[in-house]
């Protein structure tokens, strides 16, 4: 009997540690993912208004374009 137990108990042990790495896995994309945004935000926030008219944005659209890398602020969809 104990031996069935012991059997289940290294089965919950494995899933519960992959369930971990999954979660510290989530947690470092999640880091990753916002140090890039304030990174592009910084260097954005670096260049002068004619420079970011180059590009087509405005200074007050400097938050969103960071958040949202994956759209153009002016319809057009850009390549991931």
């Amino acid at each position: 009997m104990t031996t069935a137990f012991n059997v289940f108990e290294s089965r919950r042990n494995t899933a519960t540690g992959r369930l971990g790495f999954a979660v510290l896995a989530h947690c470092r994309a999640a880091f990753v993912e916002w140090r890039t945004r304030e990174t592009l935000r910084a260097k954005l926030a670096g260049l002068s208004d004619r420079e970011l008219l180059d590009f087509g944005i405005g200074r007050g659209e400097i938050d969103y374009v960071s958040s949202n890398r994956a759209s153009d602020p002016r319809g057009a969809v850009l390549p991931p």
